[in-house]
């Protein structure tokens, strides 16, 4: 039940996407380091308002 629980909380934080996305970076461009949590916070963040979808709020 504990790994559940885990699981569940590290999807609903966001830390399962970040290292996601540095296993896909990494896999991708294995020249270039990958990104730095808050780097990669703020990619996620620009993208989100350059790409609008439709949403409640």
């Amino acid at each position: 039940m504990f790994g559940w629980v885990r699981w569940y909380l590290r999807e609903i934080s966001g830390d399962a996407d970040y290292e996601r996305h540095c296993r896909r970076h990494l896999r991708e461009h294995p020249d270039r380091p990958a990104p730095t949590r808050r780097e990669y916070e703020s990619w996620r963040t620009r993208r989100r308002e350059e790409r609008p979808q439709t949403r409640c709020c």
